[in-house]
């Protein structure tokens, strides 16, 4: 991943974050974190801009999601459950990806852009939903935004330090994502939950 990242930059960032976004399994963690470490100077050669990493790999998420979000308005669940397998989609994550949609409906096509794992799948009980595609895409893109912005800004800070960062890569990656984003991810289930609390409060009045 990183030989793609650095040879092919943006175009990399780009066809890797899509593919996440589309269920197959690379993490998002470690394509935008080497964006933005690239975009710092890591390695010698060209960098691109650190705004045009974030742009790249927002992009990504969208155009994969709605692959995703075609799979299961078109192909529904029995089919993603045959054929997931392909694509190393497995029923349980389907199933968590739709219980977690039914619960809390369209908004947890945003909220879940934020959180490891479950953003990978969410778009596919969207689609099964029939959610609207132009609500989708807002939802999608205002979450999929600050996720790869904190990830591409952690890799930029890291800079020329990138070798050192290899050695957590090497680790899962879930606590890659939870270093890099643990701030944006705290704002937002405090702005979460005091938003539940302010609507509970007016249903009480």
């Amino acid at each position: 991943m990183q030989h793609l990242i650095v040879t092919y930059g943006l175009l990399a960032v780009f066809v890797l974050m899509a593919a996440e976004s589309a269920c197959i399994p690379i993490p998002s963690e470690i394509t935008m974190l080497l964006g933005g470490a690239l975009a710092a100077g890591a390695v010698a050669g060209p960098h691109p801009n650190i705004v045009a990493v974030i742009a790249a790999g927002t992009l990504g998420n969208l155009v994969g999601s709605y692959l995703a979000w075609l799979a299961g308005r078109y192909g529904g669940r029995p089919a993603l459950h045959r054929w997931g397998r392909y694509i190393l989609l497995r029923p349980d994550d389907i199933d968590r990806a739709q219980d977690w949609f039914v619960r809390r409906g369209a908004a947890s096509v945003f909220w879940a852009r934020l959180l490891p794992g479950i953003r990978t799948f969410i778009s596919l009980p969207a689609g099964i939903a029939g959610m609207p595609a132009g609500r989708f895409g807002l939802y999608t893109l205002a979450g999929c935004l600050p996720w790869s912005a904190a990830l591409a800004l952690a890799g930029y800070g890291v800079g020329a330090n990138w070798h050192h960062l290899e050695d957590v890569l090497r680790g899962p990656s879930y606590l890659v994502a939870a270093v890099a984003g643990l701030a944006i991810l705290a704002a937002v289930v405090v702005a979460y939950r005091r938003r539940r609390a302010a609507a509970a409060a007016a249903a009480q009045q």
